[in-house]
């Protein structure tokens, strides 16, 4: 079946390890930002997207953090199929950029899985509680040891969007390291050069990226992923596409709100 994972299944390799130097002062996002996606398999629009940042700090452990929350819906014929309604989020500190807090609720047909997952980045442990289907009863709790730090789903690419872009050369290699789904990656993500692209919002200088993936049964290639991240100072997503054996999948943005830079 065909939904938003796909959506996340791209985030997921946006874990950065800091290869390339961070910006200096501001964040290129900030307080209330929201982009909105369509995902589409040819001529069928089977969903839509959100990425949302809350209107104001959250405070985690006395300490100011962004609230990141990415939310992806089937719609239309896609919903024959089997209904998605899923949520993945973060709680990013201000400071470090790193996720202190990340937590799924995912509802695709008759599965349910909602989870939480609490990082101390200091002492390189991660948290996970595993909650029951209604999301009431804790079922599970386990602690992983980690290999240093890491990014989340969701907090990888927020991460990506603070690094100086700017002197990448095509084949530039970005080295991956992030905790999802209990296990550690450590993916490559290829820069490909630029490009400019017609979009919803305009038309955009974008850079290209794109992850190299293990053998599987899903993508096509070697590189199946590609996603365009604008050149200037917001670094939002407004493409990800994603070759299938059987088609594409591709992610379109259709409207980018309360950037920090206009």
């Amino acid at each position: 079946m065909l939904n938003p994972k796909f959506i996340y299944f791209s985030f997921l390799f946006f874990f950065v390890h800091p290869v390339f130097s961070q910006n200096s002062a501001t964040d290129p996002y900030t307080f209330g930002e929201e982009l909105n996606f369509e995902v589409s398999y040819g001529w069928f629009n089977l969903a839509d997207a959100k990425m949302e940042i809350a209107r104001k700090p959250h405070l985690q452990d006395s300490k100011p953090h962004y609230k990141i929350d990415v939310y992806g819906k089937t719609k239309g014929a896609a919903t024959i199929f089997g209904k998605v309604n899923d949520n993945w989020g973060t709680l990013i500190d201000m400071d470090s950029k790193l996720p202190s807090l990340s937590y799924r609720h995912i509802e695709e047909g008759k599965y349910r899985k909602h989870e939480k997952v609490t990082f101390d980045q200091k002492n390189q442990t991660a948290f996970m509680q595993l909650y029951d289907r209604e999301n009431k009863s804790l079922k599970e709790e386990r602690e992983f040891k980690l290999p240093g730090q890491v990014q989340d789903l969701v907090s990888g690419f927020y991460y990506l969007r603070t690094l100086n872009l700017k002197n990448l050369k095509p084949g530039d290699q970005l080295v991956i390291r992030g905790f999802f789904d209990k296990e550690i990656y450590n993916i490559k993500l290829i820069y490909e050069g630029t490009e400019k692209l017609e979009t919803e919002i305009g038309t955009k200088d974008t850079y290209i990226f794109s992850p190299q993936l293990p053998k599987n049964n899903l993508f096509r290639g070697e590189y199946p992923v590609k996603v365009w991240v604008t050149q200037d100072q917001n670094k939002i997503p407004v493409k990800i596409k994603a070759n299938l054996f059987l088609g594409s999948i591709n992610l379109d943005i259709k409207s980018a709100k309360g950037l920090r830079y206009n």
